[in-house]
């Protein structure tokens, strides 16, 4: 570096001494004498040019090269001179200072040069995944291959009521809220989860919310209420409070004006993004599963114990996100172990679109294709106002009910039907609890749609809904539901030789209850049969079992 300094001061002033004797020699002398003295000029510039004393030999040789100066020149020289001792003893101060502070920019420009394009691909590449979801198993070695998405954002948090316990809990129940023009449910929220659970039950959850409001004062006046409402589940490490500051939020301001959402819009769902992406990277340690809710529903009775049948008969197959509601981001479920990367996830694309697309697109780019949804629904949206500007939200889910007891646990089985399917909607797809349902052409009389227990089963209950809001037609007019046992095999499969009739469909459904009571025999087969031809087609919504099963097996 120093040498390269000394280089370049010669240079200049080799160049300057070029141009004075060339000049000179013109006056004076030959065109062949000029030529002469010009390469000789160079050799000596390329001799000296490096040397620790470079610059002064240059200067030497402007002197001795020149023609006898006049008084303006030698006070030129006089100058240069000068110079060239001060620049010297500069040189010797102020080299390592300037040298410490060149190498020190030059690393920081390489860390950022670096990390600026290794996260502008980050960012390019997982956009290019979101607009094209088709390939996912492409789509997920990408997700997973372009960082290290495991560990968690180095935030820290305000505890503002509560401390997390040592001990992780089977649920997290995350809850984020801001200050809305018009109501507050939040209250009414956290009152209806821990009503609706049972003692049993609330040793397995801890409730944790997100005042993710930056008026200060109003989130201190909002902690005093909940502290005075809920102290002792405060005290039983049921529920935390805390606070992401606003020093840690990215830039809210200049955000992208995507879908031609105006300015004020942008930012509210910009900033709610990352109110949940805070969220989730603090709960991510607290349990083995995390329940994602809105600051303004009302839970069914026991949503713990329905949450946990789901969950058990889901064991050894692969899922993302489990949904308990069809609103929103109520009733949204998670492995623990995936919120450090839905968070980051959240971050990265803040500004880009709402929270409910990101999720969608979160759980496909980890393999999840299909939205696997459960009815009835847990969770039901009791907000009138919106936090956005307080404007109106009126929106309900039709599949709710209040008691979660009443989710169904269909016994693992064999279906069977000789009503002739359209396309994909075969007769699984009746019998599962996700929102999908069995479609068929007219049905003749005798058809029949048959279930086989792998085991024989008690049934306490049995309700079967066909036809749908949108096709209300395309129900069961005239048929008949029969439970079976002595199951044998037949060339067309296994069958029961002994039937009995529950009942006859009224409206294109049936529900008989205390079936266990009025049969004197373990079920192996449900059988539904249609007792009259019909003009429409068929769509059998739900078929729905409840095994006699103590309900205690599900919370312990």
């Amino acid at each position: 570096m120093k040498q390269m300094m000394v280089c370049c001061c010669t240079v200049l002033v080799m160049k300057a001494a070029c141009s004075r004797h060339h000049a000179l020699l013109q006056k004076s002398g030959s065109a062949e004498h000029v030529k002469e003295e010009h390469e000789r000029l160079l050799q000596y510039s390329q001799r000296s040019c490096c040397n620790e004393d470079g610059l002064s030999s240059a200067v030497s040789a402007l002197t001795h090269i020149s023609s006898p100066p006049g008084a303006a020149e030698q006070e030129i020289l006089r100058l240069m001179w000068k110079s060239v001792e001060k620049m010297r003893c500069f040189r010797k101060r102020s080299m390592f200072p300037f040298l410490g502070f060149l190498i020190t920019f030059l690393l920081f420009f390489n860390l950022y040069m670096d990390d600026g394009y290794v996260l502008e691909a980050e960012k390019r590449q997982l956009g290019e995944t979101l607009m094209h979801p088709g390939n996912s198993e492409r789509d997920v070695h990408t997700f997973r291959d372009l960082s290290n998405f495991s560990g968690t954002i180095n935030v820290t948090y305000r505890y503002l009521a509560g401390i997390p316990l040592p001990r992780k809990k089977y649920l997290t129940i995350g809850l984020s809220s801001v200050k809305r023009k018009k109501g507050n449910y939040l209250l009414e929220t956290i009152k209806s989860i821990f009503d609706q659970s049972s003692y049993e039950e609330l040793k397995e959850i801890v409730v944790v919310v997100h005042l993710a409001d930056f008026d200060l004062a109003w989130c201190e006046n909002l902690v005093q209420e909940i502290t005075r409402k809920f102290a002792h589940h405060i005290i039983a490490g049921r529920l935390l409070v805390i606070q992401a500051p606003e020093e840690y939020y990215p830039s809210l301001d200049g955000l992208k004006r995507n879908y031609n959402d105006p300015e004020d819009r942008v930012r509210f769902r910009s900033k709610q993004n990352v109110d949940y992406a805070f969220l989730l990277n603090f709960c991510t340690n607290l349990s083995h599963f995390y329940m994602m809710l809105e600051d303004d529903v009302r839970c069914s009775r026991n949503f713990l114990t329905g949450l946990k049948k789901v969950i058990t008969s889901r064991e050894g197959s692969y899922w993302v996100m489990l949904e308990f509601s069809k609103l929103g981001y109520i009733g949204k479920l998670y492995h623990s172990r995936d919120l450090p990367r839905l968070a980051h996830f959240l971050l990265m694309f803040y500004q880009e679109m709402p929270c409910d697309w990101l999720l969608i697109h979160f759980r496909g780019l980890l393999a999840q294709k299909d939205v696997i949804r459960f009815k009835p629904s847990l969770f039901q949206h009791m907000g009138y106002y919106s936090s956005y500007k307080g404007a109106e939200n009126k929106l309900k889910d039709d599949d709710f009910e209040e008691d979660s007891i009443d989710i169904p646990d269909n016994p693992p089985a064999s279906l069977y039907t000789n009503i002739n399917v359209f396309e994909n909607y075969d007769a699984t797809k009746a019998y599962s609890t996700v929102d999908e349902y069995f479609w068929g052409k007219p049905p003749c009389t005798g058809d029949f749609f048959l279930i086989i227990f792998n085991k024989s089963t008690k049934i306490s209950r049995i309700k079967i809904v066909t036809g749908t809001e949108d096709r209300q037609q395309d129900v069961l007019h005239h048929g008949a539901l029969e439970v079976g046992q002595k199951s044998v095999d037949t060339k067309q499969g296994r069958q029961c030789t002994s039937y009995i009739t529950l009942g006859e469909f009224k409206g294109g459904s049936i529900e008989v209850t205390n079936v266990d009571h009025k049969i004197g025999f373990d079920i192996e087969c449900v059988r539904l049969v249609v007792t009259a031809s019909q003009r429409e087609w068929l769509i059998i919504r739900t078929i729905s079992l409840w095994t006699t099963q103590p309900v205690s097996q599900f919370i312990n």
